[in-house]
């Protein structure tokens, strides 16, 4: 990953509408199976052949060394949770599904948190909370502002509301390359950030707790959960930057 911010052509715009159309279209696909009995390795098989079928190839797989195409966390899991067999859905869990794809050479990056069933007014309203931070972020995204911005804006709603702000893991730019710079913090940081230019495509991810903002990465090298074992939801768009309001490219049809 270079070090300077890109910014796209048009042409590079529209690959990454199309890029990002196909990962919106197939979380919303995947929302609509998550059901009780269901494994998350299912859901990452339907991820894979929805998404190769249009034309595109999963971004994560092999992806630093990545074994499943979707990131499936379950409950006090954060991200990265590795699709299984053995891991089955349950009422009353919430499940995050972080999906990306490579198309014509650019990439595609989005993620929604859903319910398993009926789940409980805490889990229910973090997740809430969650998406709508995600939206007050997307909302300070335009030309002119900085990035840090989104990260006061991410976190004032989400602290605000009780609930704890992962610090360990950041949005990102996208393009070309599924991270590139800038990094989007979910906070507000001290420092000078870059100022947002029409032409950048962001990935702003928020990932809330209901506890402690500390977490952990189990034994598997990937599965990141909280400290404490309380619920984490997360949400994530990629956006174009434009001289009014952000567009989002990774659009769901779930209410999501």
């Amino acid at each position: 990953m270079g070090n300077s911010i890109t910014l796209k052509s048009a042409a590079e715009i529209e690959i990454m509408r199309q890029a990002n159309q196909i990962v919106g279209d197939t979380l919303s696909m995947i929302g609509k199976k998550v059901r009780p009995g269901v494994t998350t390795w299912q859901l990452d098989r339907w991820a894979e052949e929805f998404s190769r079928a249009r034309g595109s190839v999963p971004a994560f797989k092999g992806y630093r060394g990545f074994p499943g195409s979707l990131c499936v966390s379950l409950n006090e899991q954060v991200v990265h949770g590795i699709p299984s067999k053995k891991v089955v859905l349950k009422e009353g869990d919430i499940v995050s599904i972080d999906f990306g794809v490579k198309y014509k050479g650019f990439f595609g990056d989005a993620a929604v948190t859903v319910p398993v069933g009926e789940i409980n007014s805490r889990k229910g309203d973090l997740v809430k909370v969650t998406r709508e931070a995600l939206y007050k972020g997307i909302k300070q995204a335009k030309a002119g502002n900085r990035i840090n911005d989104i990260s006061r804006a991410v976190q004032i709603h989400v602290e605000k509301n009780g609930f704890s702000i992962v610090r360990d893991y950041v949005g990102h730019g996208i393009g070309a390359a599924l991270h590139e710079p800038p990094e989007i913090p979910n906070y507000s940081r001290k420092k000078r950030t870059p100022r947002l230019l029409a032409g950048m495509v962001l990935a702003i991810e928020p990932m809330v707790n209901i506890g402690t903002s500390d977490v952990r990465v189990l034994k598997d090298k990937w599965t990141v959960v909280t400290a404490d074992r309380t619920a984490s939801a997360h949400f994530e768009h990629s956006i174009l930057i434009t001289e009014g309001e952000a567009e989002i490219l990774s659009r769901t049809s779930n209410p999501n």
